[in-house]
């Protein structure tokens, strides 16, 4: 097997504080090559050294990239810019930041173009428009003037696939091209980047933490943890034979399945014919000419101790369910909670009824108050709720809360959000919740914006939790996998229907629509 690309003996530090150490990784030619690990075990930078992108304050200590029999690392800046986006192109995370907003699509691709090629206007603007019509945007290509806010996350990563692959690379790294994205859209770049590797004969270095999208699109890994390789080899040998502690409990993370061992027949929340209808005004008068049918004859009930699963991508209508349930919204339709129905709740009924479904956000670090610590962003709801509770008593309640979400009080109830990891911040978004002592908690993609190692942590304690307190769940994702590790019950919306609404057992061995099939298998 040819090698297009060796690292050798990598190491990379922060003011003496090793981050990358000693690696060593073959990339092999017209194949992909994936890096996995958590977020600080040293892929992006291990990657972004190959074009000597790292940032200031990093320096490589020792090492060799060989890329064409020399060695990247000691390569001038003006040698290494005749490499970048011509013999070796990235593609970044999120799309949106990577490309300038001031500029058209179209202006941006012949950028890329006219910094290595000499060509005439005409030419290029014939070979912007073939890409894009080569990514699946030729409607896009058909416009004269688009900018980036203007196209959806999907449309956005094409066209960085598009800029990329405009001076057909040797070697293509993408920096988790799909981690921003629903599942839906996921599943159509990785096919999309997989049909043009095998049409370019590209080689791909695929950096990602999540292990379903890699076994779709590897052909050797490389896991790395705490900077080093711990494991590599053939993709089937990793997922089939797993060698090392961490890449075993990042496998076995992938096939988890919630076993209910506690039955129980009381209902807590009830939906009967949910209709959520957004109006769209128009003209002076802003009279309604139509209506954005954001969730259309839905009903589901929800028993005490279970948990319902809601999946869907983006514009489903999973957020406008929440919504309505917390009388945040109008709606039609009937909401029963705890057998009375809410649409005759006094405004005093209402907020005890929020005080007993709680909700638990996506990004924790943006549904965190900056200002406030451990102590005031937990204690905040019995503030509101119980303004008469002591402080001994709230000081009872709030370490208790701590030490069920896993952290520790001393440690923790002074520090601001800033303080804590990913996951330390969402226990605490979790005790936020759980202080009120809810019979219902409404977690919209709580692990979405974590590591697979902290979202299987975070999975685990509220699992734990809902044994030890007989809590209720409805649990909103567009990560099958996450969804089959928690949820007794499914839901997959579409286009604001419920396509699918059955025990997660039934959906995921026997699922109805292609649909469903095609998030199972993105996935599982």
């Amino acid at each position: 097997m040819d090698k297009i690309i060796s690292i050798n003996n990598l190491t990379i530090s922060f003011k003496k504080n090793e981050v990358v150490k000693d690696v060593n990784i073959e990339i092999i030619k017209g194949k992909t090559t994936a890096i996995v690990g958590e977020s600080g075990s040293g892929k992006t930078l291990t990657a972004l050294s190959i074009l000597k992108l790292l940032p200031n304050n990093a320096e490589v200590n020792t090492g060799k990239i060989l890329f064409e029999n020399e060695n990247i690392l000691s390569l001038s800046d003006k040698s290494i810019q005749k490499i970048r986006g011509k013999k070796i192109a990235t593609i970044f995370q999120e799309p949106m930041t990577s490309l300038n907003p001031l500029h058209t699509i179209n202006k941006q691709i012949e950028e890329i173009i006219l910094t290595h090629k000499n060509i005439k206007n005409r030419e290029v603007k014939k070979i912007t428009n073939n890409l894009l019509n080569e990514v699946g945007l030729k409607n896009i290509a058909k416009r004269p003037k688009v900018y980036p806010h203007e196209l959806s996350g999907g449309q956005r990563q094409r066209v960085m696939i598009a800029m990329s692959i405009a001076n057909n690379p040797s070697v293509l790294i993408a920096d988790e091209p799909t981690t921003a994205l629903d599942v839906t859209i996921q599943l159509q770049i990785l096919d999309l980047l997989s049909s043009l590797q095998n049409k370019l004969g590209m080689t791909m270095i695929f950096i990602s933490h999540d292990l379903s999208v890699v076994k779709k699109i590897s052909d050797y890994v490389y896991v790395m943890k705490n900077g080093k390789v711990i494991e590599s080899g053939a993709k089937e040998k990793i997922f089939n034979n797993p060698k090392h502690e961490y890449t075993k409990g990042l496998v076995s993370s992938q096939s988890k399945k919630k076993i209910n061992t506690f039955v129980n027949n009381e209902e807590v929340l009830k939906v009967e014919n949910l209709k959520v209808w957004y109006p769209i005004k128009k003209g002076i008068l802003k009279r309604t000419v139509d209506y954005v049918k954001a969730i259309n004859n839905l009903s589901f009930i929800l028993k005490k101790s279970e948990s319902l699963g809601i999946v869907g991508e983006s514009g489903s209508g999973k957020t406008s369910i929440i919504l309505a349930i917390l009388k945040l919204i109008t709606s039609k339709g009937k909401i029963y909670i705890n057998k009375k129905d809410s649409n005759e709740f006094s405004y005093k009924q209402t907020l005890n009824m929020r005080k007993e479904i709680q909700i638990v956000f996506q990004d924790p670090f943006s549904s965190l108050s900056p200002r406030m610590n451990t102590e005031e962003i937990i204690s905040e709801g019995l503030n509101v709720h119980y303004p008469n509770i002591s402080m001994q008593e709230k000081k009872i309640k709030i370490k208790t809360v701590l030490q069920n979400v896993g952290l520790n009080y001393e440690e923790s109830i002074g520090k601001y959000p800033h303080e804590f990891s990913g996951g330390q911040r969402q226990r605490i978004a979790i005790a936020r919740a759980l202080i009120l002592e809810p019979k219902i908690l409404i977690l919209d993609e709580p692990t979405s914006a974590l590591d697979i190692t902290i979202q299987n942590q975070i999975v685990e304690l509220l699992n734990e939790l809902q044994n030890k307190f007989s809590l209720s769940y409805i649990f909103i994702s567009h990560d099958m996998k996450v969804i089959r590790s928690i949820a007794d019950k499914v839901i997959v919306l579409k286009n604001g229907y419920a396509i699918e609404n059955n025990t997660s057992d039934e959906i995921f061995t026997n699922p109805n629509s292609e649909y469903t099939k095609n998030l199972i298998r993105s996935v599982l």
